[in-house]
């Protein structure tokens, strides 16, 4: 069935997708379903199509190539932006992602991630935006505007409840209708109601016992039928495994190519009478809507034929950035900075953690450290250094101090191409090799250059990957041999495994050796595409960590203020596997409490892209939580720090302590991982359980104070809305996030005591009054009922509470309805 045309534009690109359909014979069609290589579709030239080109991530656009001789913006992470509460922001930011993509002749980015922090320890968390759907979805719904508005699609992903890694190709999430209908498919209806996505991503679990590429009940029975959404629908990277499965559960597009379960095996199924045509045809109507919408059709006129005004990419970072940053804590106004000296503390400051790992992974052009930008925002002399802590106790991609060449040869030793390598991890997928380089030809890939340390002693050696490794330093070789997978089950094990230390070499700071990691390229003949990568790991010496705290701490004692930069590191939050537990690595927490023991002006800013604990948060006198702030995180920190701007987030998901986290199991069990909370996770969740968490969600400070005056409540035929009157109190412009809360007079055990129904932004100078005007939608009074199998409006009493944060009601009125 055709899309139903809405404007003048939609008509004429349908008359064209039906136009283009009716060339094609079945073989082309079943061709167009499956990709050609890891990134992108075949061109059909017979209807002039393009080939229809494919990029991660969230945050940038990386392309094609894994490569940073064509650098990618890279915004704070999606936990960020949806910290920011800025629906507008969110827009603004898929602007910009749509001018790279474009840039890099990319048509479709597979972003936004709208799946929910359900469990703290999911290890993804940082790409997703919140615990609330309703805070997801207006985000959600403002990054794909954005990013559409720049004529680029979007999949919103991971269709659904793709909550957790562990396990995430095989396990079989056991989830309530209810609880699939108010939370997880909660921000993807929002979306396709309120930002007509072209594009929805399939996750790789299983849900109620069917994988979600070939689930007809959620694809084709409520995202298509009930919502109407008319976009593509394209698997997760190898989540497709059945060819008559996939396309009768609704899967237009089978990723990565050249083998999938589409394309020859499609037309088979089709001549042997197990797929009807129709049904192909379906999907190929998808898939050539989206070409016309983003312009790879040739008969059709793009969705958008004059792009947006050019966007700064590094200002727009830096603002969001610093309008992400919450601080949660600030005792006797430590910030903004007072005049004086400060000890800036932490390995994090030095080397800023900016993204997540996995296939967000974009590489910038310059990433600004904490240490950068308060050398540059602080007068002269007034700033010191000190490591403090290192949070990296393993191995991870060497890069610092390195500068590396990728040499690959064939079976002979004779070179056939040279690349550059961004760090030392090597991700070629698809075409993605160096100019003269074939699969075929391949037999070794060399990364080789030198390595300058910064410190003197002894330096630690590995790979990352599985194969045949040979390692040199300083023209000794210290392994030659096979690597093995530790996880066979786990295609991805060389992306996101742990790297293995090969070598010990003691070095000399500021004297330069060769470092060489040889890989032999050998790929399982059933790999379903080609891809070579691997990495060279490092460790520094590992100074005792005691002669490295009291260095720090004399620092902090002859300095005004102290700022110590705690993080997670990349073996914590990453894509491929949950966390074990919510601690800060090495010892940043021991660091933390004699720090703030020698100053009692400390401030602690968080590196990290999700919770951690904060088992010191009532030694130090200020917390801010940067989140990975992207690129310009430095600069922005700075702005923050000294005054400049004020911190303007507010907690998109509830920050406590793993023993008090109501919801935590990530891990399933004999294949199975039960939602047994049902509707309660989140805030939810804590209030059910009676639990006080460290920062409540929705919770953040600024640098001025705020009064609640009035609260006017008006009931609409869409829903209510609520007008609040707020008053800067303070002695300084600010942004305040006015919250509200629904709560039913009687929630009984079964509905949350109150929920997120609607929020606004307003500004104002010192002693102006602003209005906030808080939509309250229908769906908050309703409640799904398994009986009827359909949206229930529940009547009777209501209190709405106008709020700072879920625990800092202001204002309150009640209404019946």
């Amino acid at each position: 069935m055709a899309a139903t045309p809405g404007n003048a534009g939609d008509q004429a690109r349908e008359a064209a997708v039906e136009a283009a359909l009716g060339k094609l014979d079945l073989d082309a069609k079943a061709r167009l379903l499956s990709g050609q290589d890891m990134w992108s579709l075949p061109a059909l030239p017979e209807i002039g199509l393009k080939s229809l080109v494919m990029s991660d991530g969230p945050i940038g656009v990386r392309g094609v190539r894994w490569t940073a001789d064509d650098p990618s913006i890279a915004l704070p992470s999606p936990t960020a932006l949806a910290a920011t509460w800025d629906p507008a922001l969110a827009r603004r930011a898929g602007t910009l992602l749509a001018q790279e993509a474009r840039r890099k002749g990319v048509h479709v980015l597979l972003a936004p991630t709208v799946n929910l922090h359900r469990s703290p320890l999911g290890g993804r968390h940082f790409e997703a935006y919140s615990e609330d759907p309703y805070l997801t979805g207006r985000i959600g719904a403002g990054y794909v505007t954005g990013v559409q508005e720049g004529g680029v699609g979007t999949t919103v992903k991971h269709f659904v409840a793709n909550d957790a890694e562990t396990d995430r190709f095989t396990v079989n999430n056991l989830v309530s209708e209810r609880a699939l209908r108010e939370l997880y498919l909660a921000p993807f209806e929002f979306i396709v109601e309120n930002a007509h996505p072209w594009g929805i991503m399939t996750a790789y679990n299983t849900v109620n016992g069917t994988t979600m590429t070939e689930h007809r009940h959620l694809v084709n029975g409520i995202l298509r039928g009930e919502w109407g959404f008319d976009g593509y629908n394209v698997s997760d990277w190898m989540a497709a495994r059945s060819t008559v499965g996939d396309i009768e559960g609704g899967l237009d597009v089978a990723m990565p190519g050249p083998q999938t379960v589409y394309g020859p095996p499609l037309a088979q199924a089709v001549r042997d009478g197990r797929v009807e045509e129709e049904t192909v045809d379906e999907a190929v109507r998808n898939v050539l809507r989206l070409a016309a919408r983003v312009g790879a059709l040739e008969s059709a006129e793009p969705a958008v034929t004059e792009p947006p005004e050019t966007v700064d990419g590094e200002a727009l970072a830096r603002e969001i950035a610093r309008r992400a940053f919450v601080l949660v804590k600030n005792d006797r106004q430590a910030l903004p900075l007072r005049p004086g000296t400060v000890a800036l503390i932490g390995a994090a400051a030095r080397d800023a953690r900016v993204l997540g790992g996995g296939s967000a992974t974009v590489f910038p052009s310059r990433i600004v450290s904490p240490l950068d930008g308060l050398t540059a925002a602080l007068p002269d002399g007034t700033l010191s250094y000190a490591v403090g802590a290192d949070p990296t106790t393993e191995l991870a991609v060497a890069d610092k101090g390195f500068t590396l060449k990728a040499v690959c040869r064939d079976r002979d030793g004779n070179i056939l191409g040279t690349g550059s390598a961004p760090n030392g991890q090597l991700q070629w997928m698809g075409a993605d090799l160096p100019e003269g380089v074939t699969h075929a030809a391949l037999h070794t890939v060399e990364l080789t250059g030198t390595f300058t340390p910064r410190e003197t002693g002894p330096h630690t050696f590995g790979a990352k990957g599985t194969g045949h490794f040979t390692l040199e330093v300083a023209g000794t070789t210290h392994y030659d041999g096979l690597q093995r997978p530790a996880d066979d089950s786990d295609p991805f094990e060389a992306f996101f495994g742990a790297p293995v230390p090969r070598a010990q070499v003691e070095l000399t700071a500021g004297e330069p050796v060769e470092v060489s990691l040889t890989y032999v390229y050998a790929l399982p003949e059933e790999f379903p595409f080609k891809v070579v990568a691997f990495a060279l790991a490092h460790l520094g010496p590992q100074r005792d960590a005691d002669e490295l705290i009291a260095e720090a701490v004399e620092a902090a004692r002859a300095a005004d203020t102290a700022v110590v930069v705690v993080a997670t590191t990349d073996r914590v939050e990453s894509e491929g596997f949950d966390r074990k537990d919510l601690d800060l690595p090495g010892r940043q927490d021991d660091l933390v409490r004699a720090v703030a023991a020698a100053n009692p002006n400390t401030v602690v800013v968080v590196n990290s892209g999700s919770p951690v604990e904060l088992p010191w948060r009532d030694e130090v006198a200020a917390v801010l939580l940067g989140w990975f702030p992207g690129q310009e995180g430095g600069a922005a920190l700075a702005d923050v720090l000294t005054g400049a701007y004020e911190p303007g987030g507010r907690l998109p998901t509830t920050w406590g302590s793993l023993v008090d986290a109501p919801v935590t199991r990530v891990t399933p069990q004999d294949g199975e991982l039960p939602y047994d909370e049902g509707v309660f996770i989140g805030y939810r969740a804590w209030e059910k359980e009676g639990r006080a968490p460290s920062y409540p969600f929705g919770h953040g400070l600024g640098y001025t104070g705020w009064s609640y005056d009035s609260a006017e409540v008006e009931a609409t035929p869409e829903g209510t809305t609520v007008k609040v009157r707020v008053r800067n109190s303070g002695e300084r412009a600010g942004r305040e996030v006015v919250q509200v809360y629904l709560a039913p007079a009687e929630p009984g055990p079964d509905r949350p005591a109150r929920r997120l129904a609607g929020f606004a932004g307003v500004e104002a100078a010192p002693g102006e009054t602003a209005e906030a005007v808080v939509e309250i939608p229908r769906r908050a009074f309703e409640v799904w009922d398994e009986v009827t199998g359909s949206w229930s409006f529940v009547k009777g009493s209501y209190e709405i509470q106008v709020s700072r944060s879920i625990a800092d009601r202001r204002l309150t009125a009640t209404i019946n309805v």
